[in-house]
């Protein structure tokens, strides 16, 4: 029975996470698939509607082509007709005057019309002639002839025959202000028509298969450019806390590179952000182990005697002192990382200065110097700035003996404000002077000073790369140390007045 429950159970578990996954799985091809169908669909819709415009707009320019060309004809055979017929009779010599019949005559026999084109004739309101491309069904059209034998002002028009639809331009002739004869042309635009469909469906069907071409090519192209999104979801998909070391390649300069590079930094944000808390949880770990240590040790020997319990509660209160000191350095170089960790104002130089000499006398014994007292106006953090400056000194007085040395100056040179803790100590080897700037570096050095949480020097450098400066160290074993905070006046993009 329990057997058969646990493969009951394990088999309804994977099926819960196969269907759990399966949606999933679905869900990310569907959006997927979806990015890239939008972009081929709004490529084919657009290519789609170019065409069909193109399509329209080039049957539109045939017809009106044909309809220009159509009248040309039209006028160019009636032209001719006006022309001969203030000419000579070839058979006689003589003008042809009022024989509308010679005219018509002469004119049939000279012109030969296209296999689409009809001539007619009219002599005194009866048919005379057509030519002999007519349709034979036109004369059949009783009705329409008699409108064209009855004409006393130019006609012309489209009419529906029994050979099809036809464009005509009918002129009569006049004699002394009575009409003898009438002239028409008549031109079949079925078989021009048909030829322009013809060219429109050719036009259509290529125009079809560079719509398929172009589709395929915007499908290909879609999934070129969709790429580096592909790889960029693999890539945040593959990212975990344990390893945020992954980052795309850059190509091209275009949107895609641009977020690619946005999504860099995201990356280095927040691997920073987790090497900060990593950091931050191995110091904490190893700094506050010792004293809990201690703690214990003398909780676990403490005995009725009195004076004992009073050492005991006095080096447990230094401890837990010394802990909470730890832990409030340690929060604050975590925040050190963080957009508001400054509240930035216009601070000048030379009055908080004063303020620095007149707090660092409270640190000891110490023949307490200003070198130089800057002058202008400070775009920083008031309290961090005092904070930086009071952990050089406290620890140049850590290092020093009562009547020694220490001295604080300031000054503003090409658009820096240099701010420095000067003592007479004993020195720093050159071999430690960046390593005094890590976390509880002081750990690994000889003669450590007690009451020091190893994150002074830290401190100041945080706050100083905070501001946009750095910190900088000169000393010699034996000849002292010189710390340097160095900020811009200005942070870029601020605008304050200086003083």
């Amino acid at each position: 029975m329990t057997t058969d429950l646990t493969m009951t159970t394990m088999t309804t578990g994977q099926t819960m996470m196969t269907t759990t996954e399966e949606p999933s799985l679905l869900r990310r091809l569907r959006v997927r698939l979806s990015a890239r169908m939008r972009i081929v669909g709004w490529c084919v819709l657009l290519v789609a509607f170019a065409v069909g415009a193109s399509v329209l707009l080039l049957r539109q320019i045939l017809f009106d082509r044909l309809d220009d060309r159509i009248n040309a004809s039209l006028e160019q055979e009636v032209a001719e007709l006006r022309s001969l017929a203030t000419g000579r009779d070839p058979e006689t010599g003589q003008p042809f005057a009022d024989d509308i019949a010679s005219i018509f005559d002469t004119f049939l026999a000279r012109n030969i019309p296209p296999d689409n084109e009809a001539l007619f004739t009219f002599v005194d309101g009866e048919p005379y002639r057509a030519s002999s491309g007519a349709p034979a069904s036109l004369d059949r059209e009783s009705e329409l002839l008699g409108r064209w034998s009855q004409l006393t002002e130019t006609d012309a028009g489209t009419l529906e025959t029994p050979a099809g639809p036809a464009r005509y331009l009918a002129v009569p002739l006049q004699q002394a202000g009575e009409t003898t004869g009438v002239f028409v042309v008549a031109i079949f635009v079925e078989g021009d028509r048909r030829e322009v469909d013809d060219a429109i469906r050719t036009a259509a069907a290529v125009s079809g298969g560079v719509l398929v071409v172009a589709s395929l090519l915007a499908w290909v192209v879609a999934g070129r450019v969709l790429a580096p999104i592909e790889t960029l979801t693999e890539t945040a998909r593959s990212i975990t806390e344990s390893d945020l070391t992954r980052r795309i390649p850059v190509q091209g300069n275009d949107q895609i590179a641009e977020l690619t590079e946005t999504f860099n930094a995201m990356l280095d944000r927040l691997e920073a952000s987790f090497l900060t808390q990593r950091r931050f949880m191995d110091d904490a770990g190893h700094e506050l182990r010792t004293p809990i240590t201690i703690i214990r040790g003398h909780l676990e020997l403490l005995g009725d005697d009195p004076d004992e319990r009073h050492e005991v509660v006095g080096i447990v209160t230094d401890e837990l002192d010394r802990m909470n000191r730890q832990v409030d350095d340690m929060l604050l170089l975590a925040k050190s990382e963080r957009p508001d960790f400054l509240d930035r104002e216009p601070i000048d130089l030379g009055a908080v200065t004063d303020e620095w000499m007149v707090k660092v006398r409270a640190l000891g014994e110490r023949q307490w110097q200003l070198d130089q007292r800057g002058s202008g106006v400070v775009v920083a953090d008031r309290q961090r700035l005092t904070q930086a400056v009071m952990n050089l000194a406290e620890n140049a007085a850590r290092h020093t003996a009562d009547g020694d040395v220490i001295a604080l100056g300031s000054t503003v040179v090409n658009g820096d404000a240099r701010i420095w803790v000067r003592d007479d100590g004993p020195g720093i080897h050159p071999d430690d002077q960046q390593r005094v700037f890590e976390r509880f570096a002081r750990a690994s050095m000889p003669n450590r000073s007690k009451g020091s949480s190893g994150l002074g020097l830290a401190i100041v450098r945080a706050i100083a790369e905070a501001h946009g400066g750095h910190v900088e160290l000169a000393s010699q074993p034996g000849e002292g140390a010189v710390f340097t905070v160095i900020v811009p006046v200005n942070r870029k993009g601020d605008q304050w007045p200086a003083s």
